[in-house]
């Protein structure tokens, strides 16, 4: 797919990887429709910190997802969508569960629908690694079971399988791609590699929940540039397509490796308050990413220590963005 000039649609613009996608789709020449949650500061979220030069090229609208007639009018005229718009905190997913239903289940529905009517050339539809809960074999294809273990799992599920029913029932060109945790600038503290760093910046003492998980940790730049390999394969439509690494440590690893860079003695202990029930927590994700490599001729080229490099060369001078002493759900 040739990009420049082409219209696309971003939902989620304002959120980590929705800043880096449109960030990416502008300086490579597409006319970019960027959807933030509408507030009355008019704040466009990371959008913000964006350079002025891809900001003056953005049509930048507020808007929620879960507003049906809303998304037809977002829609209207535009070639492909990059639906990445939903609520993602785990732990607050056990706080406002319906509301999770709401955006990422009912939002969703709302624009398949619209899409749908407006016969787009591509959606390209945000799952994450959490579906599949729990490893039952490593690595995990795109065939693995899914499991609800959190009630953010369950909606993402569900959100999945209604895009599966559109392209099914309907025909709409949809691919959904399977993030394994992307990490990289501007990501908030409620994922866990800015949590471990801002601690680790600001103080000697890094408080986690449990350490022994393992994940699959990409950077944000390679994720990115697997959406938009997604949107641009015409064999990728009806498939969904995992995206990682295909190498995963612990949490507890990955502390130590990021204490190795920043330096200095850090004690890393168990915050009671951050775990998550006994039976929601994921314990092992791994990537097969071999469907990726075969379809979209994506590998990942960033390995995690220079990803983590990055990361931290990006918190420490906006350490004061960051609210290190409250636990971020």
């Amino acid at each position: 797919m040739k990009w420049q000039d082409k219209k696309v649609l971003v939902t989620g613009a304002g959120g980590f990887l929705g800043s880096h996608l449109v960030e990416t789709l502008v300086t490579r020449g597409a006319k970019v429709r960027a959807l933030v949650h509408y507030n009355s500061r008019n704040d466009w979220g990371l959008l913000e910190l964006l350079s002025p030069d891809i900001k003056e090229h953005l049509e930048v609208v507020g808007g929620d997802i879960t507003d049906p007639y809303g998304m037809a009018r977002l829609v209207a005229g535009r070639d492909v969508i990059f639906h990445l718009a939903a609520l993602i905190g785990i732990p607050y997913s056990y706080v406002a569960p319906a509301h999770y239903v709401a955006v990422n289940v009912t939002g969703t529905l709302n624009l398949l629908e619209a899409a749908r009517a407006q016969e787009v050339e591509a959606f390209i539809h945000t799952s994450t690694s959490e579906t599949y809960g729990t490893a039952e074999y490593t690595p995990m294809d795109e065939g693995h079971p899914l499991k609800g273990q959190s009630p953010y799992s369950a909606s993402k599920i569900a959100a999945d399988k209604l895009v599966e029913s559109y392209h099914c029932s309907f025909g709409l060109r949809a691919v959904t791609v399977r993030p394994f945790n992307a990490f990289g600038p501007r990501q908030s503290a409620r994922a866990v590699i800015p949590t471990i760093i801002t601690q680790a910046l600001a103080g000697d003492t890094i408080q986690l929940g449990d350490t022994e998980p393992r994940r699959d940790f990409t950077y944000a730049r390679d994720t990115v540039e697997g959406f938009i390999k997604a949107a641009s394969c015409p064999q990728a439509i009806g498939q969904v397509i995992n995206l990682g690494t295909g190498r995963s440590l612990s949490v507890g690893e990955l502390a130590q490796t990021i204490v190795a860079l920043v330096g200095g003695n850090k004690k890393i202990s168990s915050d009671p308050v951050r775990l998550r029930p006994g039976g929601s927590e994921v314990w092992h994700l791994e990537c097969d990413n071999r469907r990726a490599g075969e379809i979209l001729g994506w590998t990942p080229e960033v390995d995690l220590e220079t990803g983590l490099k990055r990361t931290i060369d990006y918190i420490r001078p906006n350490l004061g963005r960051y609210k290190v002493s409250i636990y971020n759900v």
